[in-house]
């Protein structure tokens, strides 16, 4: 095999050592897209022009045209409106119509001030307009106050004539807009024809010339991207001592030293898997040793919290090893279900063994998970005891010494120690530190979270973090 893929790679440094063309692929890449600037300045300038051009085409339209002829054709029927309203009036006697009626007038003066408004509209005799609707207003007005004087019928005569003329120029303007439409219209559809036929041709043009730029950048970087592929094959397979000999002084001969250093990573990742429980399928004590060891090594703050079951062999022992794995596994899901909920990517869930689980987090977040698991904790793991026993509080079961003893129901214990209020200079401090921690807290008779913090006058510094010196009568715990 090693001789096999000797054979493979010699090639490659064959290749890089000629390379076709001396530059770098962007630059190649950019010295093929010159050859279409150009080109791509005219497609562009004249897509554009084109879109301005048809937009002020339809601009007019919607906000001059239709607006004309939508409005005129309201006017009309504002009017035409008032006027029966006048009628009813004279027959019902009702205060009602009066009331409807001025409103359809307040309406017909605004709708003259919205037409008067729009650009364009110079041609439209809008004072004229104006000037016969005061008038039909006055004679609406003499009208509506008797509309069984004599008089009336007069008054009602010439608010007939005065309405037909307003009608009439009001469909002479809708008339004049809808032509105006329709030429506008017209013109839309030449330039669009005109734009569609030239834009084409300046397209295949420029596919014609970009398959061409595409053929010669591709050409020349061919042969490095199947050696990438190879060593992407050999990798998938496991192999991950395989070293690519790309040699190119460009993006990819960079890519190729990123591929050596993933190969590295990954074959990390493997022990790490290998490493992981098989119960809970979380990592174990040497991924979580590792990851320790590198947040310590980047010099971020951090918060390792070792989370543990208080009476837990008891009872294993009592309802059997069955049973234990199952309060482990629901521990786990827990454990995950609280760091997917309120964590973050970047913390870290470990299975150290046995009921031992680790958490590795900011020292922002240590206090909300903590407190969510313990909650979590006490709520659902009561459910895995009899219901005799949950009801008493307590399984009878042999300690360690072998004498009967009282257990009471599972609680947890989690020993919290940041770098905030400690130089800690490798995984082995901080595991003695926490071991400490974790003895007080397994000593107090309910779930509980301690925090490690007796560099007083740093906590005091730090506004993020409220904790409490670790001591036996001093210390932070859940719900406080």
């Amino acid at each position: 095999m090693e001789n096999e893929t000797r054979t493979r790679q010699e090639p490659i440094g064959e290749k890089a050592a000629q390379p076709f063309f001396p530059l770098t692929i962007t630059g190649k890449i950019l010295l093929g897209f010159l050859l279409l600037s150009v080109l791509v300045v005219i497609i562009s300038w004249y897509a554009i022009s084109n879109l301005e051009r048809l937009n002020r085409i339809t601009q007019g339209i919607l906000k001059r045209d239709a607006e004309v002829i939508d409005t005129a054709d309201k006017l009309i029927d504002s009017i035409l409106t008032q006027e029966l309203y006048a009628r009813r009036y004279g027959i019902l006697k009702s205060r009602d119509m009066i009331a409807l009626y001025w409103d359809r007038s307040r309406e017909f003066e605004q709708m003259m001030n919205r037409i008067a408004s729009l650009p364009g509209s110079g041609d439209i005799p809008i004072s004229y307009l104006n000037n016969l609707y005061a008038g039909y207003k006055q004679l609406s007005a003499r009208y509506l106050q008797n509309p069984g004087s004599v008089s009336a019928p007069r008054y009602h005569e010439e608010m007939q004539k005065t309405q037909d003329e307003i009608i009439g120029i009001l469909k002479t303007v809708s008339a004049d807009a809808h032509r105006a439409q329709n030429e506008k219209m017209v013109l839309t559809a030449k330039i669009s024809s005109e734009a569609s036929r030239v834009s084409w041709i300046l397209c295949v043009s420029g596919i014609t010339l970009g398959a061409f730029v595409v053929f010669w950048s591709t050409r020349n970087i061919a042969s490095s991207i199947q050696q990438l592929k190879l060593a992407t094959r050999e990798i998938s397979e496991g192999k991950f001592d395989y070293t690519s000999m790309i040699h190119n002084r460009d993006e990819l001969g960079e890519l190729s030293l990123a591929f050596s250093e993933m190969t590295k990573r990954l074959k990390r990742l493997e022990t790490m898997y290998l490493d992981a429980s098989p119960l809970t399928r979380l990592p174990g004590g040497v991924a979580i040793d590792n990851i320790l060891r590198k947040r310590i090594s980047d010099g971020a703050p951090f918060a390792f919290c070792l989370i543990d079951m208080d009476n837990f062999k008891a009872f294993s022992d009592y309802y059997g090893y069955a049973k234990g794995s199952e309060v482990i596994k629901a521990v786990a899901r827990i454990v995950e279900s609280v760091i997917s909920d309120l964590g973050a990517e970047e913390d870290f869930v470990g299975h150290i063994g046995g009921d031992d689980f680790a958490v590795i987090t900011v020292p922002e977040r240590y206090k909300a998970l903590a407190s969510a698991v313990i909650e979590r904790f006490d709520r659902e793991i009561p459910d895995f005891y009899a219901q005799k026993d949950r009801e008493r509080g307590y399984i009878v079961a042999k300690s360690r010494h072998g004498q009967e003893m009282q257990f009471p129901v599972m609680t947890i214990s989690i020993a919290v120690v940041t770098n905030l209020y400690h130089v800690l200079v490798d995984p082995v401090q901080v595991g003695e530190i926490v071991a400490e921690l974790k003895e007080y807290a397994k000593s107090i008779p309910e779930s509980i979270y301690v925090v490690d913090s007796r560099r007083a006058e740093v906590a005091q510094a730090v506004q993020d973090a409220t904790v409490i010196p670790f001591s036996p009568k001093n210390t932070k715990a859940a719900g406080e």
